[in-house]
């Protein structure tokens, strides 16, 4: 699967896939729940009226009383003590608590329980096969025999006491037969003292109407509406339509971002096939998006490093060429040498330039070092001034009739001193690059100076030679390149000292900068660096 479209919608899916199966399984579990308290809401009204009739009875008239009820329900009752039944510890405390249970036995039939009495723990048990007309009859039956005891006109307000106090899960109505939504025939059975049943004005109930014999009264239970399982075709037919609704979602949205992928995956091969100057659109603030401008900005270093290196090629193969090319004609012209002392003369040339390729070698291996990486850097407390006398006199010497000296030296009143946080061997290097540059295009005159603050530290080294135009400012830090004029080949060095310095200082987390001298009237090379360096 090597598209990213098939391997989100495969995993969306799945999940989808888990979710419909999760779902018909609590779909099953809330159907059994909806069917339970549907059968005890329809039982619990007529087992209560019935086990409340039974609590003061004595043990005769409860059992004449159940054989009469059994006759009108046309199911067996029995009283069973609640402890010699079946019923977990969770069934037999919802006895307890006077609520109705309805224990299932097969797909149409179940087992009713109502307590009786708290003390002997007697529970009324009713096994009914199958809901029928019968045990709506025997409902009226057992209302109109407690209605009866009541003058008519307060018939009515007991009915709403019983069907509150029983608990009953269906409505219970007193009406005239004038008001009772029958037709003429319904009227006329009921009238005759037939129970009549009715289909709801929608179809999907029933209601029972019945006459109150030496009453106006006709009583109405209902609508009763039958428990409708939620179908599990439904599930599938959401199921379905979320996965189409879903792939279509995350195909407009997985497309284009996998266009916009193959783009970045076309660029890096045609990048790697050399065309360098490939570049991706960068739209949007998206990951993508931010993805390819960092793939464009990797291209551009890339480009600009391999800019470089043809560069160093180019520089390196020109600067040996120079020192090579003045061995052969040494060697030529010492074959011809007829005195010891031109001999001396070529062999000290040759010597020279044996010293200029070493020197030459040092200073690129040093180079290539340095943009191979930051090395360990061993952050020491450097005492500023010991190293710039120490730099001086180092250098002072080398050339005649060049003065280095000290210039301008400053330490804020809250430091300690001049010391600072830097890494001395590449700092010391640093400075003797920028004094030795400074000697090589000096006419008489070199100044170092510096000052330490309470956040940063500054070196400045200032020559009174004719200085650098302020358009190579930043070019001569670049490796290898040497200006025209007073900075020409004959003032020697290869063009990497000033590179090795910017390289050096950046690592201090400080910058290298050139200005004019203002004293000298030359140029003026500038280090800065934060005083106390970050060592997390």
């Amino acid at each position: 699967m090597n598209s990213i479209f098939l391997r989100i919608y495969g995993g969306m899916c799945a999940a989808l896939v888990l979710v419909a199966v999760l779902g018909v399984l609590a779909l099953h579990q809330l159907n059994q729940t909806r069917a339970e308290q549907y059968r005890e809401r329809l039982a619990h009204g007529t087992f209560s009226l019935m086990a409340d009739n039974l609590r003061p009875m004595n043990d005769t008239e409860r059992r004449r009383a159940l054989a009469v009820w059994a006759r009108l329900l046309g199911i067996p009752l029995e009283l069973q003590v609640l402890s010699q039944g079946d019923l977990d510890l969770g069934q037999r405390t919802r006895v307890l608590r006077g609520q109705v249970l309805v224990e299932q036995t097969g797909p149409h039939a179940a087992k009713v329980y109502r307590l009786v009495s708290d003390g002997e723990q007697l529970t009324l048990v009713g096994e009914v096969r199958q809901i029928s007309e019968q045990l709506a009859r025997a409902t009226i039956y057992l209302l109109a025999d407690e209605l009866v005891r009541y003058p008519v006109a307060e018939q009515p307000e007991r009915l709403a006491q019983l069907k509150q106090e029983k608990g009953f899960g269906f409505d219970l109505r007193l009406m005239t037969v004038d008001q009772a939504d029958m037709d003429e025939d319904q009227r006329r059975r009921v009238s005759e003292g037939d129970t009549v049943m009715a289909l709801g004005k929608g179809g999907d109930s029933i209601r029972v109407f019945a006459g109150m014999v030496g009453t106006p009264w006709v009583l109405e239970i209902g609508p009763l509406y039958q428990m409708n399982p939620y179908p599990p075709e439904w599930l599938v037919l959401i199921a379905a339509l979320g996965l189409s609704l879903i792939g279509l979602i995350v195909y407009l949205l997985v497309r284009q971002l996998e266009r916009r992928l193959r783009g970045l995956e076309s660029a890096a091969t045609q990048i790697a096939q050399g065309s360098l100057e490939t570049r991706v659109p960068a739209r949007g603030a998206d990951s993508v998006g931010r993805l390819a401008a960092a793939f464009n900005g990797m291209a551009e270093h890339l480009q600009q490093l391999l800019a470089i290196q043809r560069e160093l090629v180019r520089a390196v193969s020109h600067e040996l060429r120079t020192p090579v090319a003045r061995l052969r004609f040494g060697l030529e012209m010492l074959g011809s040498a007829s005195t010891p002392e031109a001999r001396d003369k070529y062999l000290a040339g040759m010597d020279h330039d044996i010293e200029d390729l070493d020197r030459l070698v040092d200073e690129m291996l040093t180079y290539a070092r340095l943009e191979q990486g930051s090395p360990a850097l061993n952050f020491q407390r450097v005492d500023l001034d010991a190293l710039v006398n120490q730099v001086i006199e180092e250098l002072g010497p080398l050339r005649a009739g060049i003065t280095v000296e000290r210039g301008l030296c400053l330490s804020a009143a809250d430091c300690d001193g001049a010391w600072v946080e830097a890494e001395p061997r590449f700092l010391h290097r640093a400075l003797q690059n920028l004094v030795g540059n400074a000697m090589r295009h000096a006419r008489s005159r070199v100044t170092v100076s510096y000052q330490v603050g309470q956040l940063r530290c500054r070196v400045d080294v200032e020559d009174d030679g004719p200085g650098v135009p302020e358009a190579a400012w930043e070019r001569v830090f670049k490796p290898f390149l040497r200006l025209d004029d007073s900075r020409a080949r004959a003032s020697g060095g290869h063009g990497l000292g000033l590179s090795i310095v910017r390289r050096i200082i950046h690592w201090h987390d400080g910058r290298a900068l050139i200005n004019r001298s203002k004293s000298l009237g030359g140029a003026c090379f500038s280090l800065s660096w934060p005083r106390h360096q970050d060592r997390s």
